[in-house]
């Protein structure tokens, strides 16, 4: 494939400054600066400088469609908040409020988890523009995130959410039919809530050894939750959440594999992880994120230095496997950037470090891709869609 996506930079305006300052002052306080975005959506449409409503404008509207006829993703721009950001799945359609086509709750385990206990769990790199995160999967556990999906759905179809569940594995089994068991329970609860179902097998920060790495295992979990979404009187899409560190073989191993058990499509990619990150040539050292490895390097980084990376990955899968629905995740910061990830054959987006960085980040992409979309003789998604179809 020859064409190139660029690392598209953007100009600092005053909001952007003014999220700079507050990340200064807030530095001792990182968990609670990455968990004030929340306050900022459901604010932002009732202080006159955040200007956040939900957009009405049909420019950017996005429907997915897949081959096997599984219930399409309607979104009002494919600008997903990626799972990390509301782990609760309280107050769902606030997030339409801040410029989000989708958003993706969760992760969600079996039942509730702490996390982590060390402190602190994440912290910004200011000159990489990333944030490192080793939160270790808290949540309330998926039957009470799956509650209160189901009973908000409606009203956020209403401002243009699609809203996906994210689920993983319950760290610290070992049994290997006890985990089978364990994810697949919580498929099937989130299965009867989200529009569609994220797996993800490719969390860094538990310190276990991560699902994508054991083929066998992934093979046999895949294919019991397709055998029970086939089973079901509506078919949803479910995607595999990857690891961006995956070597091309071992990419193209798990590739085959989610084709054969009929999986519908893959996020590429998850956070990077820390024992890794000299391979991103960052300017953050990995020995200078103390205390952030005082849990034996679990985590990882996201964020701006992953776009180069994850764009190879979306490269290999589209070339190599035209029939998967792909949602690009890593380093997304720009509308044209997503323009150009569009232009690859990508479904949607996701993102989630870029708020931490940029005002009003998504609305700000929103009119970026509007513009990058003009700019080529486009007036709409669906137009490039129908005039550029995939293979």
């Amino acid at each position: 494939m020859a064409f190139d996506c660029i690392n598209h930079e953007y100009y600092l305006r005053s909001g952007d400054k003014m999220l700079a300052l507050i990340r200064r002052i807030f530095h001792k306080y990182p968990e609670f600066r990455h968990d004030s975005f929340k306050h900022v959506a459901r604010l932002a449409p009732f202080i006159p400088f955040l200007g956040g409503r939900p957009s009405k404008s049909k420019v950017l509207k996005k429907v997915v469609t897949f081959a096997d006829h599984s219930n399409s993703i309607y979104m009002s721009a494919p600008i997903i908040l990626a799972a990390g950001a509301n782990k609760t799945a309280n107050r769902i359609k606030d997030y339409a409020n801040v410029g989000f086509g989708g958003i993706t709750v969760g992760t969600a385990t079996r039942h509730f988890r702490e996390g982590n206990t060390h402190r602190p769990r994440i912290g910004f790199l200011e000159n990489d523009r990333a944030i490192y995160n080793s939160m270790g999967l808290n949540n309330e556990g998926v039957d009470v995130i799956a509650k209160r999906v189901d009973s908000q759905l409606v009203a956020a179809h209403k401002v243009g959410l699609s809203v996906g569940i994210s689920v993983a594995e319950t760290p610290g089994i070992t049994d290997e039919q006890e985990k089978l068991k364990d994810i697949l329970e919580s498929f099937s609860i989130a299965y009867k809530a989200g529009d569609y179902i994220e797996i993800n097998v490719s969390c860094p920060n538990t310190g276990e050894n991560r699902v994508d790495l054991d083929m066998s295992f992934s093979e046999k979990l895949f294919g019991e939750i397709m055998k029970f979404r086939n089973g079901q009187g509506l078919r949803k899409a479910v995607y595999a959440k990857l690891s961006p560190d995956m070597s091309e073989r071992h990419l193209m191993a798990i590739m085959d594999m989610l084709v054969r058990t009929g999986v519908n499509g893959v996020v590429i990619g998850n956070t990077y992880p820390t024992a890794k990150i000299s391979e991103l040539g960052t300017q953050t050292k990995r020995e200078d994120l103390h205390p952030l490895r005082a849990d034996g390097d679990c985590g990882g980084l996201s964020g701006r230095p992953l776009y180069e990376n994850m764009v190879w990955n979306v490269k290999f899968i589209r070339e190599h496997y035209p029939q998967m629905s792909v949602i690009a995740c890593g380093g997304i910061d720009s509308g044209y950037k997503i323009f150009d990830l569009l232009k690859m054959g990508v479904d949607a987006v996701q993102c989630y470090s870029v708020v931490a960085f940029r005002w009003m980040a998504a609305h700000a992409m929103r009119l970026e891709l509007e513009d990058a979309l003009l700019s080529e003789g486009y007036c709409s998604i669906a137009e490039f869609d129908d005039r550029n179809p995939k293979k």
